[in-house]
This record gives structure tokens, sequence and C-alpha cells, in this order.
């Protein structure tokens, strides 16, 4: 390996250990990506010519010009897609559109609350982006349980179930979103052979945990039984449905969008956004009529302030960086040296890049992974083959082994004050047996029904 290669390798991997300890360095992991972007870039510029051979002069130039620029556009579909599916949970957030999901799972029964907590956060994380589904699902939470031991266990739960959620939508998190810009999975496929694991991987740690719950629910003090939150909105209980309806149902619907007009999937989310600032400007105008306010703070031009650029930011310098590394052919030689090492193995070395998502950020996992490994006409690393699925499951659900191991478990942690240590001590073993127990059923499928 060139010395300049070997460079921009450690310029990646000391980036890679400060945002792996962000919380102890408390420098934001997107200026560190930043950072990690221009630096690897730069030193890949100090002689471009050893990795575009052949070229020299303005036809080098023009290379380097192309080969950023192709990085660039791919990366940006990410970018846009995010940008635009955070916009749209904003705005039904903001304007009441999940008020009538805590009326759908309250009950007095601890089980069934868990099982309605486990099935509701699993298929909204399906929709909506991990992070976005667990804060939602707190807050409902929080309404609903008083004691915090149980708020402890079912905060937990939340946090399996949204990333497994994740995992087998094509929209459901950021590696999924992806690996389907990229091409090497399909929504369909995805779905149909991911989706039984994804269910295996939080049902048995639900099943696992109803065990320490007993009896039923003391009234929790911040419950309103069936009133609106503390948050007034201005919209009524039809308008507020319909956000709903237009954000969430119309998320659901780019799949559908994309096999139809074959367009990028980032174009179908534009088009929700789009849609449903329409609709919101409509009720905003009659409400304008009715009450004379000249302004309203919840709509969509107000509400994109909100929007966690920070985040974007981050994924545009580790996606960036990462293709660098994919440039000068580091990530190539490393997908060799894996394979050489478990001797082919799919499933043992996504699962072993799953077991690494639960220690440091699946983004840069999987971006690596997609630059290690190039796409097969067919086979076990063609579309939707073995490996390309396995790493969606893999790099969503192992997320939930350690609490830091996801933004889902970040901010969970956060909210609820959960310590590293009981999280470790109390579910990463539960976690641990779903992940496996569904890497496990994804070989039963794929070997005995496909």
């Amino acid at each position: 390996m060139e010395p300049l290669t070997i460079a921009i390798v450690v310029v990646f991997c000391v980036g890679y250990l400060f945002i792996a300890t962000e919380s102890i360095t408390k420098v934001n992991k997107a200026a560190i990506a930043l950072l990690m972007f221009v630096a690897c870039w730069t030193l890949f510029m100090v002689n471009p010519g050893s990795y575009l051979p052949g070229l020299s002069g303005q036809q080098l130039t023009d290379a380097v010009s192309t080969a950023i620029e192709s990085h660039l556009g791919s990366t940006s579909t990410t970018l846009f897609f995010l940008m635009g599916a955070m916009t749209i949970v904003e705005v039904v957030d903001q304007n009441g559109g999940f008020d009538f999901v805590r009326s759908m799972i309250h009950t007095s029964n601890k089980r069934s609350l868990l099982w309605k907590i486990t099935f509701m956060t699993f298929f909204l994380s399906a929709v909506l982006d991990n992070l976005t589904t667990s804060i939602v699902m707190i807050m409902i939470l929080r309404k609903l349980v008083s004691d915090k031991k149980d708020r402890l266990i079912y905060a937990s739960l939340i946090i399996i179930a949204a990333n497994s959620g994740g995992a087998f939508s094509p929209i459901g998190d950021v590696t999924t979103i992806m690996l389907w810009n990229k091409g090497v999975i399909t929504a369909l496929g995805v779905i149909k052979e991911v989706l039984i694991p994804s269910i295996v991987s939080v049902a048995l740690p639900a099943f696992i945990l109803q065990f320490q719950l007993k009896g039923e629910l003391a009234t929790s003090e911040e419950n309103v039984s069936g009133e609106q939150d503390s948050k007034v909105y201005e919209f009524n209980k039809r308008q507020r449905t319909t956000v709903f309806i237009v954000g969430v149902g119309g998320l659901m619907l780019v799949p559908v969008f994309k096999s139809i007009t074959n367009l990028p999937p980032f174009v179908g989310v534009l088009l929700v956004l789009g849609i449903l600032w329409t609709v919101t400007e409509v009720f905003y105008r009659n409400l304008h009529r009715k009450s004379g306010k000249v302004e309203f703070i919840n709509r969509v031009t107000n509400l994109l302030s909100h929007i966690d650029l920070s985040t974007i930011l981050f994924f545009l310098g580790i996606l960036m960086a990462v293709g660098c590394l994919e440039q000068v052919g580091v990530l190539t030689m490393l997908g060799k040296g894996l394979n050489s090492v478990f001797n082919g193995n799919h499933y043992l070395i996504t699962g072993i890049i799953g077991v690494l998502s639960s220690i440091v950020d699946n983004v840069p996992l999987v971006a690596g992974g997609m630059g290690m490994y190039p796409l097969a006409p067919s086979g076990d690393m063609g579309i939707d083959g073995i490996f390309w699925q396995l790493l969606a499951y893999c790099a969503g659900v192992g997320g939930s082994m350690l609490i830091i191991g996801s933004a889902a478990g970040v901010v969970v942690m956060g909210l609820e004050k959960i310590t590293f240590g009981w999280y470790m001590k109390h579910i990463s073993w539960i976690a641990f047996v779903g992940y496996i127990a569904g890497i496990l059923s994804y070989w039963v499928i794929r070997t005995l029904v496909y």
C-alpha cells in the first residue's frame, strides 16, 4: 500500500475514533465528518495520477472532477431523501398528526400495552426513521406509564422495535435507504425476505420481556384521557388526521412511485412533501379567514428551521470520506481480505458487521460494505442477493445490542435517563438473542423456502 493511501486511511480512522467518542470529546460528529471528507480528498489530490493511471494534464483534472461529482451525486440522492422525509415527519408531528396513535394503544394491562407498543413502534419505524419513531413513542409512553421501572422495560423494547422495523423497509432506516438508492436491494425484495427475520428479532425479546411486567397500570399523572396534549394545535381532528394520512401514507407509497416512474426515491419523497405542504397551506388559509391570525408557527416555512442540519452534514461528510476510500481501492482490498478470512461466508461477514454496528455508527459500515463488494449480475452479490439483504438486516437490528448502537438508543437513553450499564445487564443479551434468531430465520427462508 502506498504511503499516500496509508495517510488517507489513518485520517479516516482517527476521524472515526473521534466520531465514536463524541460523548467524551463533546465535539459534534458532523464537524469531524466534514473534516474527514476534506482531508481525505485533499490527500488524494496530492498525487491523483497514482489512482488514475494513464492520465495527465487536463484529462487527469477532468477525471478527478468526474470522480468527485459521481460520489457527490450518489450521496446527494440519500441526503435529499432524508431532508424530505425529516421535513414531512416534522410537519405531521407539529400539526398533531400523531395524536390518534396514543388513543389506539391505550390499555390498562401492562403486557397488552407492551405488545401494542411493540407493534406500533415496529410498523411506524418502517415508514418513519427510527429516531423520530422513538421520540414519538416515548412521548406517548410518558402519558400512559407512570412507574419508572416499568417504563424502562417499555423504552428498551421501543429501541429494539424501532431498529427492527427499519431493517425490512426500504425507507425505514438510513442504511436501507442507502442500499435502495444504490440499487442493490429492491423494495419488494427486502420486504418479502427480511420482514419475517425482522419480526422474529423483536417478537422474541418482547416475549422474554413481558414476564417482567405483571398486573395493571397505575394512572399516569401526565395522562389526559382522550384529550389533546398540552400543546395546542390549530387544526381540528379531521385536519390532523388528513395531515397524518397524507404525510405517512405518502411515505409508504414512495416505493410504488419509484417502481412506476423509475425515478430515484428522493423524487417521490419531494412529491409527498409538496402535496403535504400544499394541503397544510390550504388549511392555514382557511384558519386565517376564520381567526384573522397573520402567522401560524407550525407552517412548513417555519418548521424548515427545525430540520437537523447537523445530521445531514454528518452523512455528507462520512459518505464522501468513504467514497474517497473506495476511489483509492482500500475498500476493495478489505473486501477481498474478509472473503479470504471467512471463506466467502456472507452470514459471518454481515453478522460481524451487525455486531460492530452496536459499537460504531452503522452508516459508514454500510457505506464501506457497498464500497468493498461490487454488485454482481446475479447470485449472492446480485440485486436482492443474500449479502445485501443480510447487510440491511444486520446493520439495522445489530444496533439494538448496546444502547449507544443506534440513533434510537441514544435518544431514548437521553429522554428516559437509561444508563449504559443497566441496558447492557438487562437488555443486551435479549437483543442479541433476537438478532441471532432473525439471522437463523433468514437462513431458513433462503434455504428452504426460496
